[in-house]
């Protein structure tokens, strides 16, 4: 079994983590940015995009602070996905901090991008682009 590359990725937002913690963590909140439409029945959410749709486990989440996905795609692997809320010490700056995998460094680059336009949508819903 090939292990998959994990990375993560850093996106300061000008929010506050309270708020930030409804659109990464309610299905109302995500279908804001991530998907076109996100419905969820306890801990599985279905995520909606166009021409195809995609399940995933809540593995975890901290109010205010993080939630952790896995894609229920049939890979019985580690990967996941994480999106967590920094908040540094000093200045108070607010981060989006993502952690992904992919199969190899083209599809690493590929989600990489994903990421960068999905969280500009969420930038933009938040009026902080």
């Amino acid at each position: 079994m090939d292990d998959k590359i994990k990375f993560e990725l850093e996106f300061p937002i000008h929010a506050s983590p309270q708020l930030l913690y409804q659109y990464i963590s309610t299905p109302s909140g995500l279908s804001e940015w991530f998907a076109d439409n996100v419905n969820s029945r306890g801990e599985l959410f279905t995520f909606i995009w166009d021409d195809s749709e995609e399940q995933a486990k809540l593995l975890s989440k901290k109010t205010g602070e993080r939630v952790k996905f896995k894609w229920l795609n049939g890979d019985e692997d580690a990967s996941y996905f994480e999106i967590r809320i920094q908040v540094d010490e000093i200045t108070k700056d607010v981060s989006l901090m993502v952690t992904d995998f992919g199969e190899d460094e083209d599809e690493v680059d590929e989600t990489k991008m994903l990421w960068e336009n999905q969280i500009s949508s969420l930038k933009h819903v938040l009026g902080s682009a």
